[in-house]
């Protein structure tokens, strides 16, 4: 089939697009990353940690019965997560999405993500969008070193975004976001003697897509291809204590969301999409730190991580994660300790399928995939949605196939309302 011929190339494009990024900054090291003590670089795990991370949890249930894809989906209420340039495409004038997520459910019943997002499209090219995310842990008890119960407290995290999507062509669509995001995670109770208070933080999303409607396929079907990218959470490092010192502000998940689908209208009552995603971290790989290694007679002690003159730790392969935002971004393509080899493990993998019958019923199925020696995050997802006169319902249930996952067992939904829908339902009663 053509159409799938154009997305097996899509989808070949965004790989060697990745490859080359990751490549060509990568041939700037010239050290020798294949030993280290013995052992080979990249065989040790390697994760990467940021601030704030519930920013990247998937908060629909459509794009979570798809592997975690969506930043080149059709677009929907909650475009404004995956990629605010989509709305410029949707069709409808307004829509309202509200999603829930349980979270360690397995564990404990307190622990959940809600997110509340819409649109609305203005007369001419262009269509605005907010959303609202809320990340709340539980109740936490907090005790001291003597194991006394010093308060109880419920943590929490949420985001408020708006965003705007307009088209500059009948193909091609940019947009933006502005995100304040605020992380109470302590209370204000003293760690380590130093006062705490909440991380606030501002970013920003920058985003892409190209749609190429009415692509006419040999056997007289149509179909609709996209390419999407986005790069999000562009803001100020976090803090959480005014102590200050080395290392005490921590990066945002920045991320680089670029993917592709492919939609085949089958019939008047069949389409079914492909979709694939593929997502890489903006900020530094921790380095391997060099240790204080004192041979005594014989015997070997490793005193822990050396520190230089000024108290930094000293570093033996990669490059000093303290940098600034910018330097951390563009830094992010060549620091990596293991070299090219590490920083292609990096670069995380989602794919989706979506069958819609009628436009009323749909199933959906996915799978995702990270480096074990950078998460080891590997699941199946599979989901289904109804929709029936102004709503929609959508669910997504995950099966992971390497460790534990926060979202096993876990049933997660997505309502939507459809104002189209409603007007013109309104407008039949009214004739």
């Amino acid at each position: 089939m053509n159409g799938l011929k154009i997305f097996r190339k899509i989808i070949a494009i965004i790989v060697i697009i990745f490859g080359i990024i990751n490549y060509g900054f990568a041939q700037s090291k010239s050290l020798n990353y294949n030993q280290l003590a013995g052992q080979e670089v990249n065989s040790q795990i390697n994760t990467i940690t940021t601030a704030v991370p519930f920013l990247l949890i998937t908060p629909d249930s459509r794009a979570g019965g798809m592997g975690d894809v969506g930043v080149a989906s059709t677009p929907d209420a909650n475009a404004i997560h995956w990629n605010a340039s989509k709305l410029a495409f949707e069709d409808k004038q307004m829509g309202i999405s509200v999603s829930y997520t349980p979270w360690l459910r397995a564990l404990v019943p307190d622990i959940n993500l809600a997110y509340l997002s819409g649109f609305y499209k203005t007369k001419k090219k262009g269509t605005f969008a907010a959303s609202l995310r809320y990340f709340s842990l539980g109740d936490i008890t907090f005790t001291d070193i003597n194991g006394q119960t010093t308060g109880q407290f419920r943590p929490n995290e949420f985001a408020v975004d708006i965003a705007y999507g307009v088209k500059l062509s009948k193909t091609f669509s940019v947009g933006g976001a502005a995100r304040f995001i605020n992380s109470n995670l302590t209370g204000g109770t003293f760690v380590s003697g130093a006062a705490t208070h909440p991380g606030r933080a501002g970013a920003v999303d920058i985003s892409a897509n190209w749609r190429k409607d009415k692509i006419k396929l040999k056997d007289g079907k149509k179909a609709i291809a996209d390419i999407g990218l986005n790069i999000s959470n562009i803001g100020n490092k976090m803090t959480y204590s005014d102590r200050g010192g080395y290392g005490s502000a921590n990066f945002l998940p920045i991320n680089m969301r670029l993917g592709a689908s492919m939609t085949f209208q089958m019939d008047e009552y069949n389409s079914i999409s492909i979709e694939a995603d593929a997502n890489k971290l903006l900020v530094p790989t921790p380095p391997i730190y060099k240790h204080t290694i004192i041979d005594t007679n014989g015997v070997v002690y490793d005193k822990g991580v050396a520190y230089d003159a000024n108290g930094n730790p000293e570093i033996l392969l990669g490059k000093d994660p303290n940098r600034s935002v910018a330097e951390g971004m563009f830094g992010s393509f060549n620091d990596a300790p293991g070299g090219t080899k590490e920083e292609l493990r990096e670069i995380n993998y989602g794919f989706g399928l979506e069958y819609w019958y009628n436009k009323l019923f749909s199933v959906r199925g996915g799978y995702f995939y990270e480096s074990p020696y950078k998460g080891n995050r590997q699941y199946f997802t599979l989901g289904a949605g109804v929709k029936y006169n102004v709503f929609g319902l959508d669910f997504a249930y995950l099966i992971p196939t390497q460790q534990r996952n926060p979202l096993e067992n876990t049933l997660r939904f997505t309502l939507t309302f459809d104002f189209d829908a409603f007007k013109a339902q309104n407008e039949v009663k009214a004739e």
